[in-house]
């Protein structure tokens, strides 16, 4: 995967939160999320194609009222936010954006639970199965 050094001029300096190479305002990517991010960009063909980046959103639903939404994409939107964390490209819309400021991207395998889940202080309560979240 090709990094990109281009990053959002609306975002200053490190975050002391997440102790990673990251900036304030942004979308954060641990060790474990980026390793599975990149495993399955390999399995789908796209990890040598630097057009391609993890797409993260907000959509209505779940049983606390919002879900999140990951998927790859190669096309950028107008008011989209483009962030990089950890090595890997992270771009979502704004709207979604008031929603994950400062979140992290973890990955779990263990017995409790496999999967992508977000570590978002933004969120006042989630659900027990860590899909969905209210502010």
């Amino acid at each position: 995967m090709v990094e990109n050094n281009n990053k959002s001029e609306n975002i200053a300096s490190k975050s002391p939160s997440f102790g990673g190479v990251g900036e304030a305002n942004s979308i954060y990517v641990s060790d474990k999320a980026k390793a599975k991010v990149v495993k399955l960009m390999e399995e789908a063909g796209i990890a040598d194609d630097p057009d391609y980046f993890l797409r993260v959103g907000v959509v209505g639903g779940g049983c606390s009222g919002l879900s999140y939404k990951l998927d790859f994409d190669n096309e950028t939107k107008p008011m989209d936010q483009v962030f990089e964390d950890n090595g890997v490209k992270v771009v979502t819309d704004l709207k979604s954006f008031l929603y994950l400021v400062n979140t992290e991207l973890d990955f779990s395998d263990g017995l409790n639970g496999k999967g992508f889940y977000f570590n978002n202080p933004n969120a006042s309560r989630s659900c027990g199965c860590g899909e969905s979240f209210a502010v």
